[in-house]
């Protein structure tokens, strides 16, 4: 017979399954891009909780003059937007305020990577979501895959594209389920030609710009990982709060940090290559002797500080190390860590450099034998 000792769960396990029967519960639907039918979505499974006789509110629904979404609206309740001045223009908010007061069982909040104006509570609209869990209050909500921080260097390579108004990762992870709304490229972009996304005017800018079919493949295909992450991830949480057995090769990332503005982009790759295979990941820096703290300057210790802040908002388990030289940190980590996948960024040293002081990754890849490494390249 199996030895069940081994199997029962840790007190960790036990205190996180019964704060996921108390908390307040969070579904995002997400979508490849504008037009496959999120907001509808959501608002057509309010109605059946409604019907199911809960208590479900819009706090803030954008139907952008689409008719179908309007119409989904039908006589759910919606709490009055928050009216804010700014520079003489008055900027229609959600009322973070008056949704709390009210107190439903259930709300619903569109548009999750705005940016709030200014004077509002929050800067951003997820961190007003979080404060609705925080209170009690489920939330249904609606992102496209392009605003996650880690598809950041993804999407603008795809579309050319910057997307600036972004989401953590971290915030996807609290979600207790995640929905994604897909349709095909061909049915989405005859949506677009018969005006059910965009006004006449916008229609033919539309699809030879963003909706192009390759970019609209590349997003999809963004969005269908990103959801098969979150189910594995979310497999693997739940196989511990059972105390069931872990994956029989626990796999561990380890993205090679430095203290240039380079390393947000290295950062963004190993948190995507984690929730892929539903691995634990870490970020590691390494301080020389040349950079001690005391020796850096200003500028270089606040980009430091950004880098291990960014790491932490992405999910990651950040490690300082000392070591004398950065590849004896590195690889001694990686050993006594068992790490199977490492990121390294692309070196910028010149040849005679590297013939000179040595190579980190030659190094690294000479003394650890059995980790795949990946080499992400400079902008």
């Amino acid at each position: 017979m199996p030895d069940q000792s081994n199997n029962r769960p840790t007190a960790e396990a036990l205190l996180a399954k019964l704060n996921q029967s108390q908390h307040a519960r969070l579904r995002v639907y997400i979508g490849a891009a504008p037009g496959v039918g999120k907001t509808y979505q959501m608002l057509e499974d309010a109605h059946l909780l409604k019907r199911q006789g809960f208590d479900v509110v819009i706090g803030l629904v954008e139907t952008y003059g689409r008719r179908d979404t309007e119409a989904k609206i039908a006589d759910l309740e919606s709490i009055p937007r928050k009216r804010i001045e700014y520079r003489g223009v008055i900027i229609e908010e959600m009322n973070l305020e008056a949704i709390l007061e009210r107190k439903p069982e259930i709300c619903l909040v569109d548009e999750l990577a705005h940016t709030n104006a200014p004077g509002s509570k929050n800067y951003k609209r997820y961190e007003d979501v979080l404060d609705l869990l925080d209170a009690g209050i489920h939330v249904m909500t609606a992102v496209n895959v392009q605003h996650l921080e880690t598809l950041n260097d993804a999407v603008a390579r795809s579309s050319g594209v910057r997307v600036r108004e972004t989401v953590p990762d971290s915030f996807l992870k609290r979600a207790d389920e995640v929905v994604n709304v897909d349709v095909t490229i061909d049915e989405l972009r005859t949506r677009i030609k018969q005006g059910k996304v965009y006004k006449p005017e916008k229609i033919e800018q539309s699809l030879t710009n963003f909706f192009r079919k390759g970019n609209l493949s590349t997003l999809r295909e963004l969005a269908l990982r990103t959801v098969a992450e979150d189910v594995a991830s979310k497999s693997a949480q739940y196989r511990e709060r059972e105390g069931l057995e872990p994956a029989p090769i626990p796999e561990k990332v380890m993205v090679c940090m430095s203290s240039g503005a380079t390393a947000k982009k290295l950062l963004r790759a190993g948190a995507r290559i984690a929730g892929r295979i539903g691995a634990v990941w870490y970020a590691v820096y390494v301080e020389t002797p040349k950079e001690n703290p005391s020796a850096n300057s200003p500028e270089l210790a606040q980009q430091i500080a950004e880098n291990l802040a960014f790491a932490e908002s992405l999910g990651a388990t950040v490690v300082k190390l000392k070591a004398r030289r950065v590849a004896d940190g590195l690889i001694e980590f990686a050993k006594r860590e068992g790490i199977t996948h490492v990121i390294f960024g692309q070196s910028a040293r010149s040849r005679w450099e590297i013939l000179l002081h040595g190579s980190v990754l030659n190094r690294f890849l000479a003394e650890v034998k059995d980790a795949a490494v990946q080499i992400i390249p400079a902008d």
